[in-house]
C-alpha cells in the first residue's frame, strides 16, 4: 500500500504543480488580451482624430489658400490666358523640303 500512497502523492503534486502553470498562464494571457484592447481602442481614437484632421485639411479654401502660399500659384483669368490652337498637319514631304 505504501507503493500506492507514493505514486498517488506524486501525481497530486504534479497535479498541483500543473494546475499553478495553467493559473499563471491564463492571468499572463488575460493581462495580454485587456492591453491589447487598450491599444485597438487607443488606436481607433487616434485614427478618428487624423480622419478629422484629414478632412480639416482638404476643404478647397485651405487647398487654395495653401496653393497660393507654398506654389505661387493664382487663379487663371482671360489676361493671362494663352490659347494654343491645333495646327493643320502637313505632308512628310513639303515639311521635308526647305522653302
Amino acid at each position: 500500500m505504501s507503493r500506492l500512497n507514493v505514486l498517488l502523492l506524486a501525481v497530486l503534486m504534479a497535479s498541483c504543480l500543473y494546475l499553478v502553470r495553467v493559473s499563471y498562464e491564463s492571468r499572463r494571457l488575460f493581462t495580454e488580451v485587456d492591453r491589447a484592447q487598450a491599444r485597438q481602442r487607443q488606436l481607433e481614437t487616434e485614427f478618428g482624430r487624423l480622419q478629422t484632421e484629414r478632412q480639416a485639411q482638404a476643404t478647397p479654401s485651405r487647398v487654395e489658400a495653401t496653393a497660393r502660399e507654398k506654389l505661387g500659384m493664382r487663379t487663371a483669368t482671360p489676361a493671362i490666358t494663352q490659347y494654343v490652337g491645333v495646327m493643320a498637319a502637313q505632308p512628310a514631304s513639303a515639311a521635308a523640303v526647305p522653302r
